[in-house]
């Protein structure tokens, strides 16, 4: 199976908060039936995601997402990327 062949899903994320003093970003995420609440503590590398379930499918594209992104990220602002995943 080539990537072309491989399932899509859209994630949605809407940063909610964000401290540049505190090298902290906080938002939520959707993707599939799926809804995510995550805490980014990007000086430490730390990604947090929560409820767990489905974690596992999300936190690692997430976690790119957001290190590609990251000084263009707003609060308020919405953002959506693509998961080779079907959720």
């Amino acid at each position: 199976m080539s990537a072309k062949d491989l399932p899509e899903t859209t994630a949605h994320v809407r940063i909610i908060r964000q401290s540049w003093q505190d090298g902290f970003l906080e938002g939520e995420v959707r993707a599939g039936d799926f809804e995510w609440q995550f805490q980014w503590h990007f000086r430490r590398g730390e990604l947090s995601v929560k409820p767990s379930r489905g974690r596992a499918l999300i936190k690692e594209p997430l976690g790119r997402f957001l290190e590609q992104r990251d000084y263009q990220l707003e609060p308020g602002g919405d953002y959506a990327f693509t998961i080779r995943a079907q959720l």
